[in-house]
């Protein structure tokens, strides 16, 4: 499973001037309130979304997904 770094996607918008939920959505066209939802950890976005994302902050994609291991019920 992998999972959006939000800390690295805020630096990232940071360095942008984007320090907001608001201004993060103005820049990417993704909706404030799924913006908010991403930024608080509630949701995960999208393949759509996440490219956005990473797209408005000239990232690679690689630099904000983290690989989260699966736990096996035993």
């Amino acid at each position: 499973m992998f999972r959006l770094d939000v800390e690295k996607l805020r630096e990232a918008a940071a360095a942008h001037g984007d320090h907001t939920g608001g201004k993060i959505s103005r820049r990417t066209g993704i909706a404030e309130s799924s913006v908010y939802r991403i930024l608080n950890g509630e949701t995960q976005p999208d393949l759509n979304s996440a490219m956005r994302l990473v797209e408005a902050y000239d990232i690679d994609l690689r630099q904000v997904i983290q690989r989260v291991p699966i736990e096996v019920a035993a």
